[in-house]
């Protein structure tokens, strides 16, 4: 999906913001994220990163490079909980990373760079 900013109206709605450096950059309107579901962005510097959203209202956002692949895929994982931790399986070997750490689960070796992330 390529998102285009709107120039006929002005918008009041909440948009999902990470943490760049020591700026905050607009990625999009949390309204078009999904429970449970990931969606990729591209960042100004070129890298892609996955963000979600869960039921409670939290966002979480990771790299989406699969670190076992190579493969950028993270997005189009399965969300789900372990031991009360929210995480994202790769769709390709299922390896599980922590959505709050970036930690794999599967792993202790590997882990995946996270973002800090706030709805404005």
């Amino acid at each position: 999906m390529t998102l285009a900013p709107e120039t006929s109206r002005t918008t009041t709605a909440r948009t999902i913001q990470l943490l760049l450096g020591e700026d905050w950059f607009t990625v999009c309107e949390l309204s078009l994220l999904t429970p449970g579901r990931g969606v990729a962005a591209l960042l100004p510097d070129g890298r892609q990163v996955a963000l979600f959203t869960d039921r409670a209202g939290r966002s979480y956002a990771i790299d989406n490079r699969d670190p076992f692949t190579g493969a950028a895929v993270l997005s189009r994982g399965l969300t789900g909980t372990h031991r009360g931790r929210p995480f994202v399986a790769s769709p390709l070997l299922k390896q599980r990373f922590d959505l709050e750490t970036g930690q794999c689960l599967d792993d202790e070796e590997v882990r995946v760079a996270t973002y800090e992330v706030r709805a404005a």
